[in-house]
């Protein structure tokens, strides 16, 4: 007797979980590396090593010809890792996913598909309304990486260059102290005998704290300063040892700053970082000192501190030696990269795994926060107020 038929479909009667395996699956990833072509970036977001990952899982990465030659990788440490080479820009641009450490240009958002998807920093301060209508035009959908969250809820591509900040900004300390750099001669390091540099810093946050942990590890004596009493008690916790802390007292600070023979600023602001220390308060510093404003591309904590570059670093005024280079990490690009690189692979291997970027958004949360603009449309309410560009909150957009 034949069986009544039944007024289900096969795929209706599947477990729910199972049908979701269904909608999620494998999804060819096609990523573009083109070369960084803004001033002294010589970062580059994937290591031949992320590559020989991603290119593992089935994915393609097209690279073009002497992107990864700033941080000392050849284009044959890439083909043989997996990826593919090419000299044109054009077509690199034309990939579906393209990663980039910097924001595309005004030139290179013409060189994209409409409905592209590109991964980079947006730098919001440097940017203006005309560059998100660009980007809208195309209907692309566009995340930063500094707005992505992790699983703890923090920032880990902000972090991990705020930790770089903060190591570089004791190395170059000690480059510039030197006398073969015209520097006072003071070496860090604690020689028995010799009273130890005296360094102060001015914020606690990550930099703060990874200076300070270089700092120390030279044998210097730091003092840190912060408003904050709960990132103080958080920067002894995580130094695992007593360090001088105090809130920003002028008094205090004045006194710190006379006696010290580095100050490093870190503090950030919500639109550009406090002037913390004043012009007043650096003539009163030692001759031959030196400032290290990591907070410059915030418009710096010390009133001095003005822009410099790599060239051309330091600036003295009041003889005071003012280290006011934007991007510090650029100064070491191969551990920079290697950092970037660390933090983009899974993600890219998770949208692979996740049949797409459009899934990846749905199911994770802390990438969701990274974008702002979805297929052209604003998502990003800080970019939406500070450009005065309507937005759209993307949980309706997405579901």
């Amino acid at each position: 007797m034949n069986q009544p038929s039944s007024p289900f479909s096969k795929q209706q009667l599947l477990p729910q979980e199972e049908t979701l395996e269904v909608l999620r699956q494998k999804g060819e990833l096609y990523i573009g590396i083109p070369k960084e072509n803004q001033f002294q970036e010589k970062r580059i977001c994937l290591t031949p090593d992320a590559v020989n990952a991603i290119t593992a899982h089935g994915h393609r990465v097209l690279i073009e010809s002497g992107a990864g030659e700033g941080a000392n990788y050849s284009d044959i440490d890439y083909t043989n890792a997996g990826g593919e080479i090419t000299r044109d820009t054009k077509k690199v641009f034309s990939c579906p996913l393209i990663l980039k450490v910097e924001p595309p240009t005004h030139s290179e958002i013409q060189l994209l598909n409409p409905q592209a998807t590109i991964i980079s920093a947006l730098q919001i301060k440097t940017q203006s309304k005309k560059y998100f209508e660009e980007l809208a035009k195309k209907r692309v959908t566009a995340i930063a990486f500094e707005y992505i969250l992790d699983d703890d809820g923090k920032y880990p591509a902000v972090r991990s260059l705020s930790e770089i900040a903060g190591i570089s900004s004791v190395l170059v300390a000690s480059e510039i102290m030197a006398a073969t750099n015209k520097g006072n001669g003071l070496m860090f390091g604690n020689i028995s005998g010799v009273p130890p540099v005296e360094v102060v810093i001015i914020g606690a946050g990550t930099v703060g704290e990874f200076a300070a942990r270089s700092a120390i590890g030279l044998g210097a004596n730091v003092k840190v300063f912060d408003n904050s009493i709960t990132k103080l008690r958080n920067i002894q916790t995580h130094l695992r040892q007593t360090v001088y802390t105090s809130t920003i007292q002028p008094k205090n600070l004045l006194k710190a700053l006379k006696r010290c023979d580095v100050a490093i600023g870190a503090t950030r602001g919500k639109d550009r970082s406090p002037i913390v220390v004043t012009s007043t308060m650096v003539e009163h510093m030692k001759k031959g000192a030196v400032i290290i404003d990591v907070s410059i591309d915030m418009g710096g904590c010390f009133e001095t501190s003005e822009i410099t570059t790599h060239d051309k670093p330091t600036r003295e005024k009041f003889g005071v030696i003012h280290y006011g280079v934007p991007n510090i990490p650029s100064r070491y690009p191969k551990t920079s990269s290697i950092s970037i690189s660390n933090i983009f692979t899974p993600y890219l291997l998770k949208i692979g795994e996740d049949g797409g970027l459009e899934n990846s958004l749905r199911f994770d949360k802390g990438l969701r926060n990274g974008l702002y603009l979805y297929h052209g449309i604003l998502t990003n309410k800080s970019v939406g107020e500070w450009y005065d560009l309507s937005y759209s909150d993307i949980n309706f957009l997405i579901f």
